[in-house]
């Protein structure tokens, strides 16, 4: 086991948001968390990532144990709704600078490593580029290439297409599988019904800040059990 929650919680203004979530993540797997907007699948990314801190809650994380309400740190790579791209930094720069400040490295290694990420994607020739030079998906595909070359032991993804052109979401969502067929310990909050169901190792319905139900995707997506996730899913069902 690579990664235990035990009880985590976290409160905004008075409003439970997660209430109480145990989760437990083997290496190597890719956890898909679906669910309604506002039921706090996000919040509990920003939590495992600490941008937020939770009100309390333990994680034993590669062997370490975290008091999530004091935690200061993480070994995880979180990629974004909306890229969070440094503007006035090239495609190379952005991924760069996290291996130079976070990591220590040199500049030369740095952006070495740098080029070779946007060189597996493709994305080589726009290595010069500014964000407002790209397209939405080459800047999403800029922040998967930032969280990989830190060679990560999770990805969280929070919704990594949601903010893109329908014709771009396939190439996005091909990056994370061909990550998923490498080994990548991932966490994917995603509306992509498609993707749950053909790339993820587990599936997790998320609702009103709980998970309410865990499975394979056949489990979930043919057999589920709790009528919340039936709901659900009835609701979307031209989707997958």
């Amino acid at each position: 086991m690579l990664l235990k929650i035990t009880d985590l919680k976290k409160q905004f203004n008075g409003q439970q948001i997660l209430n109480g979530i145990d989760l437990s993540i083997n290496k190597g797997e890719v956890v898909v968390i679906i669910g309604p907007s506002g039921s706090g699948k996000t919040t509990l990314l920003r939590n495992l990532n600490f941008l937020e801190q939770a009100d309390s809650g333990l994680m034993e994380f590669a062997g370490e144990k975290i008091n999530l309400a004091q935690a200061t740190k993480s070994e995880t790579a979180m990629v974004f709704q909306n890229y969070n791209l440094f503007k006035n930094k090239t495609a190379q720069e952005n991924i760069a600078e996290g291996l130079i400040y976070g990591h220590g490295e040199n500049a030369k290694t740095a952006n070495q490593k740098a080029v070779q990420a946007l060189k597996n994607l493709g994305l080589d020739k726009r290595k010069d580029y500014y964000p407002s030079q790209l397209s939405g998906g080459q800047q999403q595909r800029i922040g998967i290439a930032r969280a990989t070359v830190l060679n990560p032991e999770i990805i969280l993804f929070d919704e990594p297409t949601s903010a893109l052109d329908p014709e771009l979401v396939g190439t996005v969502l091909k990056d994370i599988q061909q990550l998923a067929e490498q080994g990548q310990t991932m966490i994917v909050v995603t509306h992509q019904m498609w993707f749950a169901r053909n790339v993820a190792s587990r599936v997790l319905f998320f609702a009103d800040g709980e998970i309410i139900e865990s499975g394979t995707p056949v489990q979930i997506f043919e057999h589920p059990q709790k009528q919340r996730t039936k709901q659900f899913l009835n609701a979307l069902a031209d989707n997958y």
